[in-house]
C-alpha cells in the first residue's frame, strides 16, 4: 500500500488504457527492500500494464556501442534464429523500443529497431514470459530462450542470464555453455526527466566481452 500511494502522489496521469500499480509481474520477482530502492519512474515503467495488444513506445539514441570480432561473428551466426543480438557498433543512431502486451503468453513482446547510416535498420524481436524457475524468461525464437534473474544495483533494475534453453512444445532442455553467447546483463537505469538508459552487455567465458550496447530513451508522446 505504501508503494502504491507513493507512486500515485508523484506521478503524472497515465492514459486511460493503462493499468498502474495492480500489475505485480515484475514486483513479485524482487524483495520489498530491493523494490523500495528503485526510483519512482522505474516503479511506474515496470508497474504499467497495457490492455492486451496495445503498445507503448520509447524513442532514443545509441550513445555507446562496442562489438568484438568474436561478438560480430556470433551475432551474425545466430541470425538464423531471428537475429537477437546487435550486429553493428554505430553510435549517434536512433533506436526505438516498442513493448506490446501479449495475450497469448501473458507476457510482453519487445521490438527494438536500431537505425544505421547505411541500409535498413536492424529489428530485434523477443518475448518476455513470466515463467520458469526464476519467474522470468526471454524467448527469442526457434525455441531458444534464456532464464533471467532480476536484482537492484545502484538504484538500477538489472537482468542477469542464468541459463539458456531450447523449448519444443512442453519440453525444455538446457543448452550447454559452448552453444550460448555467454553471460548476458541488461540494465535499466533512470536518468531523471522521464529519461532512462538501457544497456546490454554480453561476456563469453572464454572469449571475453563480446558486445556492449547503450542507449538513452524517453517515452514517446502523441
Amino acid at each position: 500500500m505504501a508503494s502504491a500511494s507513493r507512486i500515485s502522489r508523484h506521478l503524472p496521469p497515465t492514459p486511460s488504457h493503462c493499468k498502474l500499480i495492480d500489475d505485480q509481474r515484475f514486483r513479485t520477482l524482487l524483495s520489498d527492500e530491493d523494490w523500495g530502492r528503485l526510483p519512482l519512474a522505474v516503479w511506474r515503467r515496470f508497474s504499467m500494464r497495457l490492455a492486451d495488444g496495445n503498445t507503448i513506445v520509447y524513442v532514443g539514441e545509441v550513445d555507446s556501442a562496442t562489438i568484438s570480432f568474436a561478438g560480430w561473428c556470433i551475432a551474425q551466426t545466430i541470425r538464423v534464429i531471428g537475429g537477437p543480438l546487435p550486429t553493428a557498433a554505430e553510435t549517434g543512431v536512433p533506436m526505438i523500443v516498442a513493448v506490446t502486451e501479449d495475450a497469448a503468453s501473458g507476457g510482453q513482446i519487445w521490438t527494438r529497431m536500431t537505425g544505421r547510416r547505411r541500409g535498413f535498420p536492424q529489428v530485434i524481436h523477443s518475448c518476455k514470459r513470466f515463467a520458469g524457475p526464476t519467474g522470468l524468461e526471454e524467448y527469442v525464437g526457434c525455441g531458444i530462450g534464456v532464464a533471467l534473474r532480476i536484482c537492484v544495483e545502484s538504484e538500477a533494475l538489472v537482468f542477469h542470464s542464468v541459463g539458456y534453453f531450447l523449448q519444443i512444445g512442453r519440453w525444455k532442455w538446457p543448452l550447454p555453455v559452448w552453444l550460448t553467447p555467454g553471460d548476458l546483463t541488461v540494465t535499466h537505469a533512470d536518468l531523471g526527466g522521464d529519461a532512462f538508459r538501457f544497456t546490454l552487455q554480453i561476456v563469453h567465458p572464454h572469449l571475453g566481452p563480446l558486445l556492449s550496447h547503450s542507449a538513452v530513451f524517453k517515452e514517446a508522446t502523441s
